[in-house]
């Protein structure tokens, strides 16, 4: 009898624990100005049946676009895109409720920062117009410092139109946290730092940088699940470079595509997302495209098209791949709404679900787990 307990007991713990593991909270970035959005959003989301409700919105922030969870899940630092006002704010999480409560803010040091990243020291920012890496540390409390270091691009490429300047897009952690890489849309390149997360000032200490195709316009970086390989889009082409990678250094092995052959219409190309078994990679595109393509990654990195759909809205600036794997959430910054499609996970096929979160302007996703 205490056997058929025991066992029983255990049964019950094991399934309770896989039906927790279906509720967490979506934290959305968005811009507020001008728009319908109020500020950061956060939901609760079922992985099994892509359910969702609304349980919280921190109001007041400015463009608070593009945003992260820390690994503890009890801060969430945004970005305030907001030209030479722009700012980096912090914000305590409570991953009970989903609610946010303010922090702090500091001056971003570059304009209209575009992406952020956060370790147990440090925020990184990327300064877009301002073409300039900003780091902050971070206080006990979460608040952030004053900026510890600004790393200045300077540079240009071929466009005038949006090449004038340096222009970075993005920083992103190595895989083993020694180096951030860093995309600089404007100067058509993509640099190596090395990190040293604990330094007071230098804690970005260049390596090396790498040069893209003229007039292509590095965007977005996502490594391989096993960090051999990085793959990169550039906005203005639509093209997708596949690197070789290791210890800091990124090697060309590759060049493909997301555009369809009879494509001639405008680029935006966006975001980029390797589903969590590393088989399938996901790349949208804005301007009158307003696709994503699903790419296979082979054992040696390279990519092969598996097809491309429509994301059933308009300006695809983001989108995620939720923790189960069975559902891509693309947010549609100019048709103010999040489309939810089946994802198919042998496959890497996608197909509309008919769920649609209404929501302004939205253009990043965290998933954060209740427990």
């Amino acid at each position: 009898m205490r056997k058929l307990f025991c066992l029983l007991t255990a049964t019950i713990c094991f399934f309770s624990a896989q039906a927790q593991q279906t509720a967490y909270h979506l934290v959305i970035g968005t811009y507020t100005a001008p728009g319908k959005s109020e500020g950061i959003y956060v939901y609760d989301f079922n992985t099994t049946t892509a359910s969702f409700k609304l349980e919280s919105v921190e109001k007041n922030v400015i463009n608070p676009s593009f945003l992260t969870v820390t690994p503890d899940r009890k801060f969430v630092y945004a970005v305030n895109e907001d030209g030479n006002k722009s700012g980096v704010s912090a914000f305590n999480f409570d991953a009970v409720t989903g609610k946010l409560s303010f922090l702090n803010r500091q001056n971003a040091e570059g304009a209209d920062p575009c992406y952020l990243i956060a370790d147990d020291k440090n925020v990184l920012i990327a300064n877009y117009s301002g073409g300039s890496i900003a780091v902050f540390g971070r206080q006990a409390n979460g608040k952030l410092t004053p900026a510890k270091q600004v790393v200045q691009h300077t540079g240009s490429s071929v466009n005038k139109a949006r090449q004038e300047s340096a222009h970075v897009h993005m920083v992103v952690f190595s895989p083993d946290r020694r180096y951030v890489i860093s995309n600089d849309l404007g100067e058509d390149k993509v640099y190596t730092y090395a990190y040293h997360k604990d330094a007071a000032k230098n804690v970005l200490v260049l390596k090396e940088s790498v040069s893209i195709k003229p007039g292509s316009g590095p965007r977005h970086l996502v490594f391989s699940k096993n960090g051999n390989f990085a793959f990169l889009v550039q906005e203005m082409t639509g093209d997708l470079t596949v690197f070789s990678y290791s210890d800091g250094t990124l090697k060309k092995i590759q060049e493909t595509t997301i555009l369809a052959p009879a494509f001639k219409g405008e680029n935006g190309a966006s975001a980029i997302q390797l589903s969590a078994d590393g088989k399938f990679l996901y790349v949208s595109n804005r301007g009158t495209a307003n696709t994503i393509t699903t790419f296979a990654v082979g054992e040696n990195g390279h990519l092969i098209s598996k097809g491309q759909i429509s994301t059933m809205g308009k300006g695809p600036r983001a989108f995620v791949i939720d923790p189960s794997g069975n559902w891509l959430l693309v947010g549609h910054q100019n048709s103010n709404n999040i489309v939810v499609f089946n994802r198919n996970k042998t496959t890497g096929e996608l197909k509309d679900s008919g769920k649609r979160i209404e929501i302004g302007a939205p253009v990043c996703f965290e998933f954060v787990s209740k427990k």
